[in-house]
This record gives C-alpha cells, sequence and structure tokens, in this order.
C-alpha cells in the first residue's frame, strides 16, 4: 500500500506581556521564586473575577494579520472543562467557536517551490500552572507552581495541509520567524514559550484506508518534533499493513528512546463541555482599532527579505541569512544606513566575521560589543585605503574586546595601510632575497609562487602592507631580476 501522510499542529505561544491574562500578577515567571507571582485570580479561588488583558488581545489579533486571517467584529471566551493537576479552578479560559482570529495562510518554501499552509485559527487563552516532577527516597512525587498559571498563551492552529516531518519543521521555523518579527513572543522552545502538538495520520492513496489522527506530545525542540513525527509515521503505517488496529489517542514523544508512547484516549471537543466564560463580557473589535494594529506592524520576514535583493541588490542566499532574525535585520539596515552600495560589504561583515563570532563566542547578536556604526567605520576604512581586509579583520575583534572605535584601534595600534613605495620596496627586496626558492619557481612559471611572496611581505609588515603596491612591486622586481 502506498500511504500519504497527513499533518496538522497546534502551536501555544506564550505573549510577551508585562502581566497575566486575567489579573495584574507579573507574567515573567521564569526566574521567580515558586508561588510568587499569584493572587486569587490565577489560583482560581472562589469569587474571583478576570479581567481581560488589552495587549494580549492586541498581540493575537497582530499574529492573525501577520498570518493573513480575517478579524471578526465579534468575539468571546469560553470554559474548557478538564480535571488536571496544574488547572487549579477545574477548568481553563480559553475560546472555542468563536476565535480572534481565523482562516489564514503561512507560506512556505519548500525545495524551490511555494506551499501555502492553511490556518484554521488563532485563539487566546490562559496558561496552565506548572508541575515540577522529584524524586525522594525512591520514591517520586509533584509539585506545583502557580507562577505561569494565567500567562497568556496564543493557540495557532493549522490546517493538515503538511505532508511530511520536514515540512512540519519548516512550518514551525516560519511561525516562529514571524512570532519574533512581529514582538509577540519570545518563542523559545527551550523556555517553553512556543510548545507544538502534532496531530499525524495516514490514508492511501486511492483513499480506501483512512487512519484515525494521532496527536503526539512532549517536543521540545525543532528536531524533536521532526523525530516524533518521523517515527510516527512508520509506526502508523506498519501497522496499516499488517492490518492491526491504529486507535485515536495522545502519545508522548520519549526523546531518549527515539519512540512515542500512548497516554490516553484522544478527546474530542464536547469532552470538555464548551460554554461561554459569565464572568468575562463578549468582545467587540473596533475596526479602527485593528486598522491601527496593521499599521504599526513591523515588515514581515518574506517582505523584508524581498525588498533586500531588490533594494540592495543582495542575492536571495544573502538575503534570507541577513532576514532569519529581525536584530540582524534591523542591525544591517543600520549598517547600510541608506547607502545601497555600502550593503554588499556589510553583508559580508555581518554574515561572515559578526557570525563567525558570534557561533566561536556562543552570544547572540546583542550580546556582542559591536554597533551598526562601527562596522560601518570598519567598512570606510577599507574603502579609502587606510587598512585592508586582513587588518580590518583584527581590528573588528579589537572593537569587540575593548569597545573602541575602529580609527581608534587602528591608530593606537599603528595599522595604518603602508603604501609608500620607498618603505615597501625595501622590505620586497629583502623578501625576494631570503626565498630564491620562491623566485626561481616564478621565473619557471609558477606564477602562484608570487601569492607566497606577497605573503612574506604581509608577514615583515604585521600586515600593514598595501597588498596591490605590495604586488606591484614584487612583479617589477622579480622582473628585474630576471633581466640582470
Amino acid at each position: 500500500m502506498q500511504f500519504e501522510t497527513i499533518i496538522g499542529l497546534e502551536v501555544h505561544a506564550q505573549l510577551l506581556t508585562e502581566s497575566k491574562m486575567f489579573c495584574r500578577c507579573s507574567a515573567g515567571y521564569a526566574s521567580a521564586d515558586p508561588n510568587t507571582h499569584v493572587c486569587p485570580v490565577c489560583l482560581g479561588l472562589p469569587g474571583a473575577l478576570p479581567v481581560i488583558n488589552h495587549g494580549a488581545v492586541q498581540a493575537t489579533i497582530m499574529t492573525g494579520l501577520a498570518l493573513t486571517c480575517s478579524i471578526p467584529e465579534y468575539s468571546k471566551f469560553d470554559r474548557k472543562n478538564y480535571i488536571y493537576p496544574d488547572l487549579m479552578k477545574g477548568y481553563q479560559i480559553s475560546q472555542y467557536d468563536l476565535p480572534l482570529c481565523g482562516g489564514g495562510v503561512l507560506p512556505l518554501v519548500i525545495d524551490g517551490k511555494r506551499k501555502d499552509i492553511g490556518i484554521t485559527r488563532v485563539h487566546l487563552e490562559e496558561d496552565t500552572a506548572r508541575l515540577v516532577h522529584r524524586t525522594a527516597n525512591g520514591e517520586t512525587y509533584s509539585l506545583v507552581d502557580v507562577n505561569r498559571s494565567g500567562v497568556p498563551l496564543m493557540e495557532i492552529v493549522s490546517e493538515p495541509d503538511m505532508r511530511s516531518p520536514e515540512e512540519a519543521r519548516a512550518y514551525l521555523m516560519a511561525l516562529r520567524q514571524i512570532l519574533r518579527y512581529i514582538g509577540v513572543s519570545t518563542a523559545n522552545m527551550e523556555e517553553g514559550a512556543f510548545r507544538c502538538d502534532a496531530n499525524v495520520s495516514q490514508r492511501t492513496l486511492d483513499g480506501s484506508v483512512i487512519g484515525p489522527k494521532v496527536e503526539i506530545k512532549n517536543m521540545n525542540s525543532f528536531r524533536s518534533v521532526e523525530r516524533a513525527l518521523a517515527f510516527e509515521v512508520e509506526r502508523q503505517r506498519k501497522a496499516l499493513r499488517d492490518g492491526e488496529a491504529l486507535v485515536q489517542e495522545t502519545r508522548g514523544w520519549v526523546e531518549d528512546q527515539g519512540i512515542t508512547v500512548s497516554q490516553r484516549t484522544k478527546e474530542f471537543a464536547h469532552d470538555y463541555r464548551y460554554f461561554p466564560e459569565p464572568d468575562l463580557p463578549p468582545l467587540v473589535l473596533d475596526r479602527a482599532e485593528v486598522d491601527g494594529i496593521q499599521s504599526r506592524m513591523a515588515e514581515l520576514p518574506t517582505a523584508r527579505r524581498d525588498r533586500f535583493i531588490e533594494q540592495y541588490g543582495l542575492n536571495e542566499r544573502e538575503a534570507e541569512l541577513l532576514t532569519v532574525e529581525r536584530e540582524v535585520a534591523d542591525f544591517f539596515e543600520v549598517t547600510v544606513d541608506g547607502d545601497a552600495d555600502r550593503a554588499r560589504e556589510a553583508s559580508n561583515w555581518i554574515t561572515g566575521e559578526i557570525f563567525a563570532l558570534m557561533r566561536d563566542s556562543g552570544l547572540e547578536l546583542d550580546d556582542v560589543n559591536i554597533s551598526p556604526e562601527q562596522i560601518r567605520e570598519l567598512i570606510e576604512l577599507v574603502g579609502e585605503d587606510t587598512i585592508n581586509n586582513r587588518t580590518a579583520k583584527e581590528v573588528l575583534v579589537a572593537v569587540h574586546e575593548t569597545g573602541k572605535s575602529p580609527r581608534e584601534i587602528v591608530e593606537e595600534r599603528g595599522l595604518a595601510q603602508v603604501s609608500d613605495e620607498a618603505q615597501l620596496l625595501a622590505v620586497v627586496r629583502s623578501v625576494v632575497d631570503e626565498h630564491p626558492d620562491a623566485v626561481t619557481d616564478y621565473q619557471n612559471g609558477k606564477k602562484a609562487a608570487i601569492g607566497f611572496l606577497i605573503g612574506q611581505v604581509m608577514k615583515q609588515m604585521r600586515g600593514t602592507a598595501n597588498p596591490g603596491v605590495a604586488r606591484s612591486l614584487l612583479e617589477q622586481t622579480l622582473a628585474e631580476r630576471v633581466t640582470s
């Protein structure tokens, strides 16, 4: 049997608000002591009344607009009823039949071809508390930290439009990029701010066999999502080929074993007994406010990449690298400062030396002690022949280490490029005298030997020799040696 894989993803993203979804408690729980950011509302105490966080509503609308969703005039919150230790009041305030956003699209480029992944809905809810599992004296137990309870949580539900684990990973990366660009979430999976549940099933190409939908949880990285889906695809296909019965269920991903395991049978919507939240009024959205949110949105990554290609003459690879993160794209544009002629050099320095520095030191761009203005100054120093590219790389490291400007470092360390022919000629003649074998190789037609000799000149000049002048003087000197 030939199968087709059907994948849909449900992503929960914590929103970047100062306070929680329905109370004034701080949403910054990550470094707080357990159960210190709590109040009667997020503890779920009887009689406590929730109040809607306006900023969270705006962030959700912004996300919907970024995903080309429609924003209805009318929305509401609902109670989602279920019993679990991290849900003190026995229900979660969420949205069901009238979400804030619906019917959008997230475009992907897969193997050079565009593929649109449908967005079913983007709705707003509150996060649950956090269970901390411990072991003592050979027994396990769980503690409840309520700090996370009530943090604004946005759920983005895709259509089942993905056909492979690789497509699912690409979708998640593109979605995270958008959320970071518009500034509504850190979308860090390792911190739990970007969590994914996957629904996967199989069907035969002729439609004669359609397997049940299985939900996968407990995936905490893009790699985990791809691995879990790949395992589940093969598990389901083997079961269907062998005539085994598959059930609609929820399975957990076990990272260290590389397998999924059954957790429980899958719930249906009616199991949650949704009904309108009686303590919150319906939301009537002002069209003028939605238009205002649209006008304040940052340029999206795909649009920015295309603009970099057109405006700055970059190729697709360069533009892609520069727009993966909004901070990098902003850094590039400040460096260019409106001068398109500077764009290629700026791109080379950022995607080359800056990225290498970040990679080697394990730093994020914000932690690199180099500003766009300093990169611009470095480009100017090379352009005016004050220093060469080799010296410029040395200066860049010194800028990061000291925070001083490139010009200061060049002046303090005597790194200015030497173009004086009389000074360089003495060094060139010395190098030619010291390396007769290289001279012979050059005279015998091995023109690459001159590269070695230029390197020796640069070594004696501590990298400050003007390579063009040094080459010219070497060629002249070598020619004189032939005729003499």
